[in-house]
């Protein structure tokens, strides 16, 4: 640990230091804590977790597309959705 006078001379060295400057109250009021701010961003169009069974051709038809292949399916749902829903 630094003495007395250490201690003094490590603060007014980095009080000095025009890039280490301590935070403002209004700086430290902003502040967010970083468990908030970790994760995916909340997405405006939430999906709901369901179970579903497919025959094995369509899996692996869209497994062999590829990473990102649930949001093929998913794609491609939605487009079945938009043709049949305006023919009713």
């Amino acid at each position: 640990m630094p003495s007395v006078a250490e201690d003094k001379a490590i603060t007014a060295a980095a009080k000095a230091d025009p890039d280490a400057q301590p935070l403002t109250p209004l700086q430290l009021k902003a502040m967010v804590p970083l468990k908030s701010l970790r994760g995916r961003p909340k997405s405006e169009n939430k999906k709901m977790l369901v179970s579903v069974r497919y025959s094995p051709e369509v899996l692996a038809y869209f497994r062999s597309t590829g990473e990102g292949w649930q949001a093929r399916m998913d794609g491609v749902l939605q487009q079945y959705v938009a043709r049949h829903s305006r023919q009713a």
